[in-house]
């Protein structure tokens, strides 16, 4: 009896990891396509400067312009420099904002004296754009590295902390009672049930304040920079390398997705549990 149940049951696994793996084979060629699609629009609006309402084309590189002034840049020994310097800004800033917005985070999210204390004056800061903060971080800092730093900062921190705060809240309080009967002193209970817990809510605000953060440093680096990718873009622009601007453009966008890429991959490790609830489902 026990051979039959297993060979019963061996051939009913082998059938729903083959769907599985095609159905995710379906969704990369679909967006595949979707991005081909997209760049074959773009290239057929270019050659042919279409005006599309208030919108025209007939100033805009195509593809086959972007790609020989991509080739261009990837021999420079300037891209290294200005890719070094802005991902360095992005990854001080974004450091700094997580640990300062998970820590904030959790202690708004269990304190209601301090979520009445610090919330509200985070509250009145969180609608400035990072754009508002250049002129003063000018004036704080006494560099424009420090300054920029600060401007990416700035916008990772809201979103991880207002995430944080959302996780903090809807962990269930049977886990911390639970805990707390067990012997669980009061701190223990932030690394080991509410930081857990909270975890899922953690990972979405810092893959949202990475691609914040990318777009503040931009801006800033727009303004006060000298070297980095958006000094790089807005060089371009005043030159009328306008490949170049689209170049610039592509690379922001490549590597903001790639480092939100990165912490939703770091999130799933560290989330062991969840990768087995969606295995179940």
């Amino acid at each position: 009896m026990t051979s039959i149940t297993l060979d019963v049951g061996a051939p009913r696994l082998a059938p729903t990891a083959a769907r599985q793996s095609r159905a995710r084979m379906a969704r990369w060629l679909v967006r595949i396509a979707a991005l081909a699609g997209c760049i074959v629009l773009w290239q057929l609006a270019s050659a042919h400067k279409a005006h599309l309402g208030i919108v025209t084309f007939a100033n805009v590189p195509a593809p086959t312009d972007v790609v020989p002034a991509a080739w261009q840049l990837l021999q420079s020994p300037k891209l290294v420099l200005h890719l070094g310097n802005s991902l360095a800004r992005v990854f001080a800033g974004f450091g700094a904002a997580a640990l300062a917005g998970i820590v904030l985070g959790m202690l708004i999210g269990r304190s209601r004296w301090l979520e009445d204390l610090l919330l509200p004056p985070l509250e009145v800061l969180r609608p400035i754009p990072g754009v508002a903060w250049i002129p003063l971080a000018i004036l704080m800092f006494p560099s424009s590295e420090l300054s920029m730093i600060f401007i990416t900062f700035i916008g990772a921190l809201f979103p991880i902390l207002l995430n944080t705060i959302h996780g903090v809240e809807r962990t269930d309080p049977r886990l911390v009672a639970t805990a707390r009967s067990l012997g669980a002193r009061r701190w223990a209970v932030f690394p080991e049930v509410l930081l857990p817990a909270a975890l899922p809510s953690i990972v979405t605000g810092l893959a949202i304040g990475m691609g914040t953060s990318w777009f503040c440093l931009v801006t800033a680096e727009m303004i006060a920079g000298q070297y980095g990718i958006g000094y790089y873009t807005w060089e371009a622009y005043n030159l009328q390398n306008y490949a170049d601007i689209v170049v610039g453009m592509l690379l922001i966008g490549a590597f903001g997705m790639g480092s939100s890429a990165l912490i939703k991959r770091a999130g799933a490790w560290l989330m062991p549990w969840a990768r087995l609830q969606e295995a179940r489902a």
